[in-house]
Order: C-alpha cells, then structure tokens, then sequence
C-alpha cells in the first residue's frame, strides 16, 4: 500500500478523531482512575439506590433517543443530528403486509417524490428532483448513518442494499441532507436496521417464500440480549431464473451480525459485520426497431439481447458504533467502519441498442475487476444550551474517509470468456475529510437553522496500462486532484401547535467528479485540466401535520438548479471531450396523507358521544364503562397518497429547452391498506407515472411511456408471534412497461408475478 498526495491534512484529521474518540468511550489517553460503585453510590442523594439511578438512566435513552416508530416524520433532533427545517420521511415497512423480494414500488409507497428505476436484477437505483436513479449515484445511501456506496465520490453505486425483512425503518431526507451526511444533491437514504431485542434472551424468525420464475428465498434472523450483552443476526438468501428470455438468473446472499453491549445504558456499543454477494446475469435491452439482429419490445417484450454479460458483486464490511448520553444536554456518537467492495463484469463487445452482438467484435468481451477497499471515522457531538430563555440546540463533527481501488480490464477471446488479455490497469484513491456543524436557534414557536459543512477531496488516479493509448501514441495519464467546497446551508420552522409545523430550507451540494470522468480508458476521450465538481442548490418549503394518530400529511414546493453538470460532447465523430455541459432546473411540488377512516370515525364517535380515548383502541365513558374502538373492532383501513408534480429544464448548454433524464411531470402513489388486530393486513397498492425520457438528449428511443401498475399483498398472522402466511401478486394487471433504458436498450419490467410464504416465530 503506498499513498500519494498531500496527505498532512488528513492525517492531522485522523490523530484528533481518534483523540476525540477516546475521550468520548472514555477511554484513557493517560493513566485515570475510573470512578467506583461506592463512589456514584455516595453521590446519590440518602434513601436512593444505584439501581434507581441505573433505571433513571434506561428510560432517559428510550425517551431521547427512539423517534416515534409511528410517525411518518422524523423529530427535530434525534441523536447528533437536526431535522428541523428539512423535508424528512420515516418510513415504517411494517406499515404495508409483509415486504417480498425488497419491493421498492412498495416499500415507498407512502412518500412523495421519489422515482424508481425497475430492473431486471435485484439492484436498486432511486432517484429524486430530476437527478438520474441509478445505483442512487446522486443521494447519500447509510446503514445506521454509515455510507454504503463503492466509494462516495469516485464511484457512487449503491451496488449493496440491505434486505428489507431486517430494516426497522427508512430515513429519507430532501435537499438539506447534504449538510448532514455528505455532499450529494439528491439528499439522503438511511436504513436503520433492526438491533438486538431488548425484551427477550432468545428469539428466533425465519421466512420462506417461493414465486414465479422458480423464485425461492430464505430470511432467518435470530436475537436476544442477556444482562449487558446484546446478539442480533440475520441471513438473507433470494434467487430467480428470471423472467427474460434466458441470461436473467440471480442470486443474493447476505449476512449481518450485531454485538451490543449495554444497549439499554447510557453507553451503548454495537459491532457489526456484513457478508454480501450478488451474481447477476444481465439480458441486454430491447429495441422498438426492426432487423435481423434486432430484439423487439413490442414482439418478444420478455426476450435477451446478450447472452453472455454477468455482474458480481462482493461486500464485506465492520463498523463499530458507539453513543455516549454525556449528560441530560449533551450526547456524542462515534462511528468507525471498514469495508471491501468488490465489481465484477464480463460484457461482450459488438452489440447496439437491442440488438444481438454481431461482427468481429462480437467475438470478443470486456472482462472488468473493480476493487474498493475503504476505512472511514465519524465522531459527532450534540450539546443543548440556554439563551434568552429558550433551549437551543448545536451539533456538529468531521469524518475522514480513504479508499484504495485497484482497476484491472482484460479483453476475453471469445464473448463468454471470463479471463482474457490485460488491457487495462490503474490504481485510484480518495482521500475525504469534511468538518461539519448547524445550530437550532428555538425562540417560542419559530426556530431557525444555519448550517455549514467544509468539504476537502484528493483524488489521485495512476495509469499503468492502457494499450488502446500506447497504440495511439498517447502517454499514460496520472492525476492528482484536489477540490475544497464550502457548503452553507439555512432552515427554518414555525409550529403551529404541537401537530402541524411550517418549514423551508436552503442547501447547497455539490457532485464531486468520478473516477471514469477523471481519467476515461478510450484514446479519444478527453478531459480539461481544470474540471470541477458540479455545483447544486436545493430550495424547499412546506407544511406537515400528525394532528391525529389516524391523519398525517405533508406538503411542499421544492427547486433544484444543478450547475455545470458534467457530461460528454463530441466535437468531431472520433472524439469526445467530457466537459460541463449546461445548467439544469427543476421545481415541483410534492404531497403525501395518510388517512385512517376507521380511526377518523372512532374520533367522530368519541366527538359525538361525548367519550374519550384514551389509548389505541380504547375508549372509556365517564371513566368507568369501556366500549371497544371501531378500529380494534372492525381493523383500520388505512389511505396513502404521495403526489409529485414537477418540471425539469436545461436553462442552458448543449441541452438548453430539453428535459431532464427520469423526470416524469406527474407521480402518484396510491394504496389502500387494511389491518385488522396485526392479524390479519392487506394491501391494494398502485403507482400512476407520467411519460419521461431516459437521456437527458430526449431522443425517441429513450422514451419512457406513461404507466399504471397495481400491487396486491396480504399477511395473514394464524397463530399469533407464532405462524404467519404472506403473499401477493405484482403487477397485477400483467401491464408491459419500462421504468429503465439503457445504452444497450429498454429494461423491461417484471410482468405480472406471484409469491407465496411461511414464517415461523419463536
């Protein structure tokens, strides 16, 4: 391993997080004496008991630290970090019948605004605001605030997601996101994954389910905590044959293991260790053209158009996470991780848009090897204080971040060689520090939030291989890069009262410049030397309102202008200069409700009759008589909408006038959802989308049709924590769409399918 660049800057980093680390787990940068039993025992007041003082601790981490699992929006402060000022969404899986085979269309059925981009693999690519979805190359993706790209600015692909079956809950947040996790303009994805059961040694799931085109998975995850010490883990094993015509078989593995000590203290620790694999066989595009070597979307919409291309990818990761309630106004957290990320493809040459490879070049392929090894450090501390007779809040911290990533291309002899002659190699680095920090000024009702986040990246490429360049006599390229951006940021809200809330916020981010755009492999490919990251602001403002437990909603206005976006242009039809090519905006207007009738006419009734709830399902007169809800009854029968109205334009450049790729000018989400007792849930799921284009040239062939699709699930609970059923069928209507095109053609998704499952529960 060596290391090139300035490095001081980043080192200095890493010797004052460790410090602070260790100040914080309270471990010892010199020798100190830990403070004894008797010690807190003397310093409690006579009559109270180091027991008492230990259960005061427990409910002050439950009250402070746990957001309500049932509200659809996340807290002003949770943890070291501030939401308030910034659209937020807090997605609850368990809101929706048992999630199959990480069904995005589903999963996010209850917010607004967000595009999916289906495929014919199990990768996951979202997008937002008229930024592209694929592998969220444009948003920060976290497991446990932890990023989970390749590498989070060389190469931005969310290859790895973890399963939806051992996700508590989804944390999405808009434009603001970029001062709390990172750079990227299309905001943040945040998976909080399930922890060691607090209530039980031992508990025991699993979860098997079988579906068309020979689809079998397996979920088993198991738990407990004894005295201090705290286990949860899980394996997650899915596979198809795909329903393309042939070459769209895959497989997932998946493991995670969580060790948590003192989980119910004020000092928790959790270790965590990740195993992912994924072998894809990739079918190719189709084509709405004709020929001989065409494979047409409207006559064979299921058929393959490459017979030999496979994707795998490997993950293996640890993090340590560490949080420290300092005091009743002061908490830390430290994060640590390590993780290898390993690409894998062969693709043959000599194909076009849906159309099978021919000519010689059809006899060979690109055998690609794409390794990422990266360590990254992340301390954050939030402190309450008093000021003018208000309580406000600061937080802040820095992150170090490195990856190593040694790149390999060979050219394979024959089109499913999977080893071939060396053409390509070159080694790639980042190294990433970022110092962070936002205050929330609280005066009464209204409370504002300046925010700002110093960005440094060095990037350094080195070419040691390349004979597509030696042959044409153009030397080797070797970078060393280096960028520093400010990004200021400002929110603000006023409550209304304690439900409904008003709030605007305005970010900057920016997107850093990729490996591939820094130093592309072809000869006649050219970048300037002075290429800068894009530069993106977010405005955004609205309303949202919990009044009630069975009513929320949420509504806003958003703008996005994304400056300088990088791209390509060809100058003569030899060669292309990656360059910035224009400005883009993009405004819209984004809703989402949830409605529980059942609930609303348990309010009602209450209203009428003059009685009063006084918790779920309970419903007390005068309080002596008790008369059962409606809704433990007769089940809640829940309606979700999330609404997006938008419009994207290039305001200059190349593009100038045309829109934005996978920018739809209308997405509707809407479902019906039923539950009776946790007994028994069905749901009744669609999405509306209008037409939009998957390049941002809007050429014909890359156009994307309006769609409607339907979903309808269930989970039927037999014998209570015991033994449940799962099911469904997607794409009920069996509607031929796309929500994907790529360079190789149109990515047909899934037609209509089924699934049926078994969980056991001990």
């Amino acid at each position: 391993m060596h290391f090139t660049g300035p490095l001081p800057r980043p080192l200095a980093v890493l010797t004052v997080t460790v410090m602070t680390a260790c100040l914080a787990l309270n471990l010892p940068l010199h020798a100190a004496a830990e403070p004894t039993n008797a010690s807190v025992a003397a310093s409690v007041d006579q009559g109270e008991s180091e027991a008492t003082v230990r259960r005061m601790e427990t409910v002050q981490v439950i009250d402070k630290l746990q957001p309500p699992e049932d509200s659809p929006f996340l807290p002003d402060v949770e943890g070291a970090e501030i939401f308030a000022g910034k659209r937020t969404d807090n997605i609850d899986p368990n809101l929706l019948p048992q999630i199959n085979n990480n069904n995005y269309r589903q999963a996010l059925q209850t917010t607004a605004g967000v595009v999916l981009s289906e495929e014919s693999t199990p990768l996951v690519s979202i997008g937002t605001r008229g930024l592209p979805p694929d592998r969220m190359k444009f948003m920060q993706v976290m497991k446990d605030g932890i990023p989970i790209h390749a590498d989070m600015f060389g190469y931005p692909e969310a290859y790895y997601t973890p399963p939806i079956d051992g996700v508590k809950r989804l944390e999405i947040v808009r434009g603001g996101a970029a001062l709390l996790y990172g750079p990227q303009p299309g905001g943040a994805v945040n998976y909080i994954m399930e922890k060691p059961p607090l209530d039980t040694p031992f508990r025991l799931r699993s979860l098997n389910t079988v579906g068309s085109f020979n689809y079998f998975a397996n979920f088993t995850e198991l738990g407990g905590t004894v005295g201090q010490l705290g286990y949860y883990g899980y394996y997650n094993h899915r596979q198809t044959d795909g329903f393309r015509q042939a070459n769209s078989a895959w497989t997932v593995n998946n493991w995670s293991g969580t060790l948590a000590w003192g989980a119910q203290t004020t000092k928790r620790t959790y270790l965590i260790v990740d195993a992912y694999q994924n072998y894809n066989q990739e079918p190719g595009g189709l084509t709405k053209a004709t020929g001989p070597n065409a494979v047409n979307w409207n006559s064979n919409p299921n058929g393959t158009s490459r017979f030999n291309d496979n994707l795998n990818i490997t993950r293996y990761a640890a993090s340590l996470i560490h949080e420290n309630d300092l005091s009743d106004r002061a908490f830390f957290s430290f994060r640590g991780w390590w993780n290898y990320y390993g690409r894998w493809s062969k693709r043959q040459n000599g194909g076009g848009f849906g159309t099978i490879p021919t000519g010689p070049k059809s006899q060979s392929n690109q055998i690609q090897n794409q390794q990422f090894y990266t360590f990254g450090l992340l301390p954050q501390l939030r402190y309450d204080y008093d000021w003018l007779g208000n309580t406000h809040t600061i937080t802040g911290g820095a992150i170090l971040y490195n990856t190593q990533s040694p790149f390999t291309q060979q050219t394979g002899a024959q089109p499913w060689a999977s080893t071939g002659t060396l053409s390509n190699q070159s080694w790639r680095q980042n190294w990433y520090t970022s110092f962070f920090a936002e205050n929330r000024f609280v005066f009464g009702k209204f409370q504002f939030i300046p925010a700002v986040r110093f960005e440094n990246i060095w990037q350094t490429i080195n070419e040691s291989v390349n004979v597509s360049k030696t042959k044409a006599g153009q030397p080797l390229s070797n970078e060393s890069n280096y960028a520093f951006v400010p990004l200021p940021g400002f929110g603000a809200e006023y409550k209304f009262n304690d439900w409904i809330t008003a709030y605007g916020n305005a970010s900057q981010s920016y997107k850093p410049v990729t490996f591939s755009q820094s130093i592309p492999n072809a000869p006649n490919v050219f970048v300037p030397n002075n290429l800068q990251p894009s530069i993106a602001w977010n405005y955004e403002g609205g309303f949202r309102g919990n009044p009630r437990p069975w009513l929320a909603w949420q509504s806003s206005y958003f703008v996005l202008n994304f400056y300088n976006q990088i791209g390509s242009v060809n100058p003569t039809p030899s060669t292309t200069i990656i360059q910035t090519i224009g400005n883009s905006s993009t405004i819209g207007w984004d809703n989402m409700l949830q409605l529980d009738a059942v609930g609303l006419a348990d309010d009602l009734r209450g209203t009428r009759s003059t009685l009063k709830q006084t918790g779920p399902g309970d419903i007390k007169q005068g309080g002596t008589a008790n008369i059962h809800s409606l809704v433990d009854t007769f089940g809640s029968v829940l309606f979700t909408m999330g609404y997006t109205l938008q419009q994207g334009t290039y305001t200059s450049g190349q593009y100038q006038g045309k829109t934005p790729q996978y920018t739809p000018d209308y997405l509707l989400r809407l479902g019906a959802l039923y539950n009776w007792r946790d007994r028994l849930k069905l749901g009744l799921l669609t999405t509306f989308s209008a037409s939009a284009y998957a390049n941002d040239n809007n050429t014909q062939q890359y156009l994307m049709a309006a769609y409607n699709v339907w979903d309808f699930t269930y989970e039927v609970n037999l014998l209570k924590d015991r033994l449940s059923v799962i099911g469904g069928i997607n794409n009920l209507f069996d509607l031929k769409y796309t929500t994907r095109i790529t360079q190789t053609g149109i990515d047909p998704a899934m037609p209509r399918n089924w699934y049926v499952g078994v969980q056991v529960q001990f």
